[in-house]
């Protein structure tokens, strides 16, 4: 007969048995996420080299704390593999409500003609050419008014494996945009060993990784950058929607696959805190910046967008990521501002 001291002995055994299988599944969790997370190209940012405004007013402040802000880059940097230089050829300011998970995304159109650092004014995306993420954020920072600290870099061959993985993605295009795939889908297809074809005519078709790449790069035509932004934008939305409806095997074959691709200062922490949230967010509006621009060739720098002003396109940039109704420029912003009228002569009302 099992006396009560028996029966409490092995209670307790079998309670201390259970933590030990819990303690060992949270370790082999750990480790394999960490093996996964090593794939990625971690390379952490000095904080003191990233310009912040000080003069940002203490309630916007306040209210970007409620989001967690993200510049994503996309390089085509396939022949050295270096994701830490060259010319950035998609810039995006992603802004996550921590509270909802709401996302909305910006694309900054590449040729925007901002201070890249020093007082110099150019197109934007030489900034990353010129100091890499560190000065890409202090860019944005500078004239945006923002507070970006972390970024995530990718090769846009990230986006043939990804696209490829998830089974496709569904897109609808135009005859001219058919047309205009054909030349990117030739080179994308001789860098990557692919066979994709042009799609025939207009339609809604399933993209394969290629297809939409060549979608995404897309440069004239139509809309010529502004529309190519808007093309980005929606291959991102249509892969993360994707990504959202996937099973654990397909995931875990992004990972193997895609990891490589990426560079980011994220730790390993912030990329589980983000992932454990894959199935919540709430893709949301996107848009492209500056939202009233001008456009102008200038012999020194080329042909640039330039924001009709950039005080008042910041003020929109506000109320569009983070619902600031009440935002203000900084005196920083007002003063960049300023000078872009002082040097091309467009102000506030002259763009479209």
């Amino acid at each position: 007969m099992t006396t009560g001291k028996a029966k409490r002995k092995k209670k307790k055994k079998i309670t201390l048995l259970i933590f030990e299988i819990l303690i060992l599944l949270l370790l082999a969790t750990v480790a394999f996420a960490a093996t996964k997370f090593m794939k990625i190209n971690t390379t952490p940012l000095n904080n003191d080299n990233i310009f912040v405004n000080e003069d940002i007013s203490e309630e916007s402040q306040k209210i970007m704390k409620n989001y967690k802000t993200i510049a994503l880059f996309g390089l085509d940097n396939r022949s050295t593999g270096d994701l830490t230089t060259g010319r950035s050829d998609v810039i995006m300011i992603a802004a996550i409500n921590n509270k909802t998970h709401d996302v909305k995304i910006v694309s900054v159109y590449r040729d925007s003609y901002l201070d890249t650092g020093d007082g110099v004014f150019q197109k934007c995306n030489a900034a990353y050419a010129k100091g890499g993420p560190e000065q890409t954020i202090s860019m944005l920072n500078r004239n945006l008014d923002l507070n970006i600290t972390d970024h995530i870099t990718v090769d846009f061959n990230a986006i043939v494996e990804c696209v490829d993985l998830l089974g496709g993605i569904e897109m609808t295009i135009t005859d001219d945009e058919a047309s205009l795939m054909t030349g990117y889908i030739r080179e994308i297809n001789e860098i990557t060993g692919h066979n994709s074809v042009t799609p025939p005519s207009g339609g809604t078709y399933t993209l394969d990784g290629v297809q939409a790449c060549a979608f995404a790069r897309i440069r004239y035509g139509g809309g010529d950058d502004y529309k190519r932004t808007e093309r980005q934008r929606a291959v991102l939305s249509a892969m993360a929607a994707k990504a959202q409806k996937s099973n654990l095997v397909t995931l875990n074959k992004l990972i193997n696959e895609v990891f490589g691709d990426i560079e980011t200062n994220l730790s390993a922490t912030d990329i589980i805190s983000l992932a454990t949230k894959i199935f919540s967010y709430d893709m949301g509006e996107t848009t492209g910046f500056p939202f009233e621009k001008a456009t102008h060739t200038y012999d020194s720098v080329g042909d640039v967008v330039i924001p009709c002003d950039l005080a008042s396109n910041v003020t929109k940039l506000h109320q569009f990521l983070y619902d600031d109704t009440n935002y203000t420029p900084s005196s920083t912003v007002s003063s960049l501002s300023e000078q872009i009228i002082n040097k091309t002569g467009f102000r506030q009302g002259d763009g479209y």
